[in-house]
């Protein structure tokens, strides 16, 4: 069977010691959740796509999306926090744009395979 097939065949699991051990390692897990939760919010998720096609600031990101700067800056507080953005101070402005990451391209895809979209044409 594809490992893309769920569930997925491993043949005889009557010994279950290799889940159990995978099982076992928390913080990989852990990592991967607090990930997702960034995604749990339509409007972070939202803005999250938008920075990985755009690098832009406050002002800039709040006329994009329709909302006040301090809605916004609250979510790229908890996008940042979580490793999926990053920040550059440019004078007075600060611009955002997502992470050069493993995560960060998965969330991009999973995002745009689920919602059958595609990155803006330029």
């Amino acid at each position: 069977m594809e490992r893309d097939t769920i569930p997925h065949e491993h043949g005889d699991i009557s010994d279950l010691e290799e889940f159990r051990s995978l099982l076992s390692e928390t913080v990989g897990f852990n990592n991967v959740a607090n990930v997702l939760s960034q995604m749990a919010d339509g409007t972070r998720m939202r803005i999250f796509w938008l920075l990985c096609h755009y690098e832009g600031c406050v002002t800039n990101i709040s006329a994009i999306m329709n909302m006040s700067s301090p809605a916004v800056s609250h979510h790229l507080r908890s996008l940042k926090t979580s490793g999926l953005i990053t920040s550059r101070r440019v004078g007075k402005e600060v611009y955002y744009k997502a992470v050069e990451s493993n995560e960060a391209k998965y969330l991009h895809r999973m995002i745009e395979e689920l919602m059958e979209i595609t990155c803006p044409k330029h």
